[in-house]
């Protein structure tokens, strides 16, 4: 089956009505304790050797989850300047575990400091009072708070998917003499959704495969990917992907999100994001050629935002930081890591 409409907590197509699949109605005492102290999501995921979780306080009042990981040995390899530090987001049904379980390590290893986020209402993050956990603004305004009191140095921003749009968002902010969020070392964007959201991706598909294509979209906004394991190792993995381990990231990503990211009809209307950078800050686009969910088109039109070449990563999914191969896009983004120069924008 082709490449499909990119994730967001449901998937919608273009004129088409379909409603997100919301939680269950809230009991009186459930609804009262949002009003009163945030609820914290649950996600079961267990932490690696040298990895931590604290919670970040937002002004708001609710927590992010952050999941760190520091290099071995906090001094320098001689010869080389201290690495800046790596801040992850992640995309729609995955949490800052998704980081955690394979990038973390490979690149604290490096010598990066690390830091995986679990966007609101996702992961072990709060759960916001609402039918949505926030919009392109909330979660970058989250990140940028997180990276203002917690990141000491401009950091590299590292978003996959609907993350990759945030990060794309974030970049926007930092337009102008008085940028609204803090300073970035650069920024990578691992299978992302265009700057012109997922409605071009779904068109694509309606008019080259129709059926397959509206049957995968709703069995997505149907949330179907979470009770069916063939669907899930062909919307996320590869197929040769050992089937355990699909599973085990499939009970991770159900537990993960407890509401939808965004509220995808306003976010459609309110793409594409603002103007693309001034060139100023190191980007880099990165595809996997194996990608149900991003097509080479939406990496393409990524890519001639930022004026950048794209990299296509070859035998890999859309999950590229789990999938079989995974060291080959870390392998990509670290040889990038080495060359870049040492400014910030």
């Amino acid at each position: 089956m082709p490449p499909m409409a990119t994730s967001a907590s449901v998937l919608t197509l273009p004129r088409l009505s379909i409603s997100p699949t919301m939680p269950a109605r809230a009991s009186p005492t459930t609804t009262m304790t949002r009003r009163t102290r945030p609820l914290r999501a649950a996600c079961a995921y267990t932490l690696q050797e040298g990895q931590s979780r604290r919670s970040h306080r937002l002004p708001c009042g609710l927590d992010l989850e952050v999941i760190a990981q520091q290099p071995p040995s906090p001094a320098p390899t001689p010869g080389r300047s201290e690495r800046p530090p790596l801040v992850f987001v992640h995309g729609s049904f995955h949490a800052a575990w998704c980081w955690a379980e394979r990038w973390l390590p490979f690149f604290s290893r490096a010598g990066f400091p690390c830091f995986a986020l679990s966007l609101r209402a996702q992961g072990e993050s709060s759960i916001p009072s609402d039918t949505v956990a926030g919009t392109l603004e909330t979660h970058t305004g989250d990140i940028a708070d997180f990276i203002r009191k917690e990141v000491p140095v401009p950091p590299i921003l590292i978003g996959h998917s609907f993350g990759g749009l945030i990060v794309q968002q974030y970049i926007s902010c930092l337009q102008g003499s008085e940028p609204l969020h803090p300073k970035l070392s650069g920024a990578v964007l691992v299978c992302s959704v265009p700057p012109s959201g997922n409605s071009g991706l779904v068109w694509r598909y309606l008019l080259t495969k129709p059926i397959a294509a509206i049957k995968v979209t709703l069995s997505l906004a149907a949330k179907a990917y979470a009770n069916s394991l063939p669907l899930c190792k062909e919307t996320f993995f590869s197929s040769q992907m050992d089937d355990e381990l699909v599973l085990r990231y499939q009970n991770l990503m159900k537990e993960s999100s407890k509401l939808p990211l965004f509220d995808l009809r306003k976010l459609n209307a309110s793409l594409p994001v603002p103007s693309a950078t001034d060139g100023t800050l190191e980007i880099l686009v990165m595809g996997a050629s194996n990608d149900f969910i991003v097509d080479a088109e939406g990496l393409s039109e990524t890519a001639r935002f930022y004026n950048v070449q794209p990299v296509c990563v070859e035998g890999v999914a859309h999950d590229l930081m789990l999938d079989c191969s995974w060291e080959n896009g870390a392998a990509i983004i670290l040889s990038w890591l080495d060359k870049l120069a040492p400014r910030s924008a």
